[in-house]
């Protein structure tokens, strides 16, 4: 009785400071500045050599990171990369520049997070929080002196400002049910490329869509997300068809309705 006393306590106490913590920023309205034109670019060779390195397809499409061989040999790089990103100012950049940074930042952060846990089974395995479903409240990555979260790079400033649903083929979260890490990095040049290539292998493969009897099923991605793409079964089951390969376009014409929803959140590691 006296330990549930001390913990309601302690909860209240802690409810209470959180109400008097001043409201953070909002990302989207730091972050929309741009500048139109601008000539500066990153650099993304040592992010675009590491995946190059630790990131494989396997046979079944899915690309899969080699962790153990990352951390030994590649994490060094990997922070310095990331303490590289944190430098640059992102408001001079165009918003094209601003896109690649933004995605590989969020990937980076992703995998630097699993290497410093590693080895893990799952991303939901790295707590931010006693009541975390995993790492991405923590505020581990500061840009223009902001100090922000994977949700906020994600959620407020990727899908905030870019309102794109190709997004969720671009940023990874360390899983075997997420679209895949790219093995190229995220340029200016490349990213529209980059964002329809991670569509199609996503929605054609199992992990993203699967039909049998008539049924579909898609990833939960689609449910998580529903918005993002049209709003409804019938805006999802649009966004599929655009990206299906023939075989699979054949099953979904005739689909009015899924069926059911799946995600696998077991670590996209090298098996």
């Amino acid at each position: 009785m006296m330990y549930t006393r001390r913990l309601f306590l302690g909860m209240t106490v802690a409810l209470a400071s959180m109400a008097t913590m001043p409201a953070q920023a909002n990302p989207v309205q730091i972050f929309k500045t741009f500048q139109k034109g601008s000539s500066k670019s990153v650099n993304h060779a040592v992010w675009d050599k590491l995946l190059k390195t630790y990131v494989h397809k396997s046979k079944s499409g899915l690309n899969e990171v080699n962790y153990r061989a990352f951390k030994k040999s590649g994490h060094k790089a990997l922070k310095s990369y990331l303490q590289e990103l944190q430098s640059t100012n992102v408001k001079s950049l165009d918003r094209d520049e601003q896109f690649a940074f933004w995605v590989n930042l969020y990937n980076a952060k992703t995998i630097d997070v699993i290497l410093s846990k590693y080895p893990v089974f799952s991303i939901k395995n790295i707590k931010s929080g006693i009541f975390s479903p995993g790492p991405w409240k923590l505020k581990n990555m500061k840009v223009n002196g902001e100090a922000l979260t994977l949700d906020d790079v994600e959620h407020k400033i990727l899908r905030g400002l870019w309102r794109d649903p190709r997004i969720h083929y671009a940023v990874n979260c360390a899983s075997i049910g997420c679209p895949n890490l790219a093995i190229d990095a995220f340029t200016a040049a490349n990213s529209q490329k980059l964002l329809d290539e991670g569509a199609r292998a996503y929605i054609n493969s199992p992990r993203g869509v699967k039909v049998s009897g008539g049924r579909v099923q898609t990833s939960k991605i689609y449910k998580w997300f529903k918005k993002d793409f049209g709003g409804n079964e019938q805006g999802i089951l649009k966004h599929l068809r655009l990206y299906a390969a023939p075989e699979l376009a054949a099953k979904l014409k005739s689909a009015r309705s899924i069926y059911s929803y799946d995600y696998n959140w077991s670590l996209n590691d090298l098996r």
